[in-house]
């Protein structure tokens, strides 16, 4: 620190600060900076090393390149009346004369570059080439302008921090700043309530995250923030699950009549993971204080018998037992499922959905004992007389208040959800780490086999005949498509266009079309007559991702397939190979894109949904994977580090602790308290 200038606390007001002009203020305010912990929380998103750059390249295609050079040419050009770029031509540092030593770069409707980059400049430049009629472009690539200031840089000849952008805030100036900050903020003032790493001292770890000596050092700094905020995570979920414990609940499951019949009058043999799954829930529910456990199985796995059984547990024991579900749909088909295999046992099942209501006793036989629905169950208060279990299916399709209003229409119940969303086991520790966990990793027996082919550029009149062959032998077929409608900026077929063209390819078969642009009664009825078998095949959307369970349904052809997600490609497969017969998933693709035929690779290869999770981990990243989930971790700042098991497990391990030595966080841990969250509510919705 400079002799006679002033340490910085973290909370200190940014106008403040002697060496931060007003605008500056107002710009950083603007990006949702306020204080210097906001700044010093701002990290790089990337690094370059500046002591040495990318040649430059003698082709388009590949990875971003860094260059260095000079820019001798600029100028403003025009396309059609109103439209404008700014063209600049950078050569190597080497002089070269052939075409490989320099590149073009433009930028589009920015007309105040031509005042930041002008001829005899020297440049840095980041952006990937591509080839415009013979010559290497870079369009809008970001940059940087050298400047000889004299003495050390922190801009050149080191590793350099490259941040988000704050709009009004050069890329530059934005380093100088956090240059300045890092070496007047009081270290002391950054030591945390709770300090995950003690060897490792808060100040250190940003200097070395956002100026480091070796990209080692930053790994490393990264690392221990992101250990930061897993414990933070954590210490959330242990705090959950702490509290769902000192609930008093009451002991059911004692009483196994209703369990002993139901196992005597299957015609097969349970699974060894559906025994096991039944025991820890029998386990669960013979203690005083309330089940909260999550169900995980691959698509047809059995998790409905697993669900039965430990309803008939709840119902052996005196009380009600609830199952939501989130289309009328499903709720209509386990309603099917629970009456085929309940009623002989003489338990009172009904349906309760908006449109339908249905029971399979009459009224003075007594109150019903399973009650199915969807969120109409949380509406009507005169259902539940006694409910003891609640169970819920496809849970990352209800938010938070529709699943607590279920709960609470009875007291402190046990809680079971399921869900057949392959998760990667890495982040199942952190989505679901409040709760218990049994797994389904086993297929039933009496399914028929399950045959996954991948092929690119497939004649059309090849493809229609298999789906005739199929319908010939008495089979049902899902014909799956990306888009609803056509599309000018995707080169893609959608389901609108090709319900036309496979009505006359399949004439003589009923064709059938579902979406999400139709309307839930709409939708409800396509799917009903597919499951009924008055239409042969179905041209689909995603929309069947989450569907019905038809048997008869052993083929799906899956149109430009790279265009689906692992996971989503996961679970439409699960909709066939549910009978007996041998089925055929067919992924169609072009084959021009290597990471969709890396994707679809892993499809063929394999049918085990959590090895399909931890292939989708590692090929997009945790960042994309919980985009597409309702996890609540969408805005982690460390989301690569997910599939860190081990710094997960460290994370967990300290949170564990903290609520051992002081479980509601009044005693030595008290300032941690500021830490819990109360999960955000989503809004009920009617079906």
């Amino acid at each position: 620190m400079r002799a006679g200038t002033a340490v910085i606390a973290p909370t200190a007001p940014l106008a403040s600060l002697d060496f931060l002009a007003p605008k500056e203020v107002i710009a950083l305010a603007t990006a949702g900076l306020h204080a210097p912990k906001d700044l010093l929380d701002w990290l790089p998103r990337r690094y370059e090393d500046r002591r040495r750059f990318d040649a430059f390249p003698a082709q388009a295609g590949g990875p971003a390149v860094c260059l260095r050079g000079t820019v001798v040419d600029s100028m403003k050009r025009a396309f059609g009346p109103r439209r404008q770029f700014y063209e600049a031509v950078v050569m190597d540092g080497t002089g070269g004369v052939f075409g490989s030593s320099k590149v073009t770069c433009r930028w589009f409707n920015m007309p105040f570059i031509h005042k930041m980059v002008a001829s005899g400049q020297e440049v840095i430049l980041y952006g990937k080439p591509k080839d415009l009629n013979g010559k290497l472009v870079i369009d809008h690539p970001e940059f940087e302008v050298i400047r000889e200031d004299g003495g050390p840089s922190i801009h050149l000849e080191r590793i350099v921090p490259i941040y988000r952008n704050v709009s009004g805030i050069a890329q530059r100036r934005l380093r100088e700043i956090q240059h300045i900050l890092l070496e007047r903020i009081d270290p002391a003032a950054l030591v945390p309530a709770f300090d995950v790493d003690p060897t490792y001292p808060r100040a250190e770890a940003f200097r070395e995250v956002h100026f480091p000596e070796a990209l080692e050092q930053a790994e490393a700094a990264r690392r221990r923030f992101a250990l930061e905020e897993f414990f933070t995570l954590q210490l959330n979920v242990v705090w959950r699950r702490a509290r769902h414990h000192d609930h008093s609940g009451r002991v059911l499951g004692t009483k196994t009549t209703l369990l002993k019949r139901f196992y005597e009058s299957l015609p097969f043999d349970l699974t060894g993971a559906q025994k096991r799954s039944i025991k820890e829930i029998v386990a669960d529910m013979r203690e005083p204080r309330p089940m909260n456990r999550l169900l995980q199985g691959d698509v047809g796995s059995g998790k409905t018998f697993v669900a039965m059984a430990a309803m008939l547990l709840a119902i052996d024991s005196g009380c009600q037992a609830a199952l939501m579900a989130p289309t009328q749909i499903l709720a209509e088909q386990h309603f099917l499922t629970f009456r085929k295999w309940l009623e002989p046992l003489g338990v009172r099942v009904a349906l309760r959905t908006a449109a339908k209501e249905e029971h399979t006793h009459l009224a003075l036989e007594g109150e019903p004992q399973v009650l199915i629905g969807t969120h109409a169950l949380l509406f009507d208060k005169t259902l539940f007389n006694d409910l003891g279990l609640v169970v819920i299916d496809e849970q990352h399709k209800f938010g938070v208040t529709q699943r607590s209003r279920l709960i609470a229409q009875g007291t402190t119940p046990d809680v079971l959800v399921m869900t057949a969303t392959p998760i990667p086991r890495t982040l199942t520790m952190t989505i679901y780490g409040d709760l218990d966990v049994s797994v389904l990793d086993e297929r039933p027996a009496g399914r028929g086999k399950m045959i996954t082919a991948l092929r690119t550029a497939a004649k059309q009149t090849e493809v229609t005949k298999f789906v005739k062959d199929q319908l010939e032998a008495g089979r049902q077929a899902y014909l799956v498509y990306p888009l609803v409608e056509e599309s000018e900026a995707l080169k893609a077929e959608s389901a609108t266009e090709a319900f036309e063209k496979w009505q006359k390819r399949l004439s003589g078969y009923a064709v059938g079309l579902v979406h999400g642009k139709l309307d839930a009664e709409e939708k409800e009825a396509v799917m009903r007559r597919f499951r009924d078998g008055s239409i042969h095949a179905l041209v689909a959307t995603s929309v069947i991702e989450v569907g019905v369970d038809v048997p008869n349904a052993n083929l799906m052809i899956i149109h430009h397939a790279e265009r689906f997600g692992l996971a989503q490609l996961h679970q439409l497969r699960g909709r066939i190979g549910r009978g007996e017969h041998k089925s055929y998933c067919i992924l169609l693709t072009d084959g021009k894109s290597a990471d969709g035929m890396e994707k679809l690779t892993v499809m063929e290869k394999t049918s085990d949904g959590f090895v399909i999770a931890e292939e989708d981990l590692r090929i997009r990243g945790p960042g994309d994977v919980l985009g597409t989930m309702q996890s609540g971790l969408g805005d982690l700042k460390f989301a690569d580090f997910l599939a860190d098991t081990a710094l997960l497990r460290e994370a967990r391990a300290l949170a564990d602790q903290v609520i051992k030595e002081d479980p509601m966080l009044k005693g030595q841990h008290t300032a941690l308290a500021g830490m819990i969250q109360e999960p955000q509510a989503k809004s009920v919705r009617r079906d």
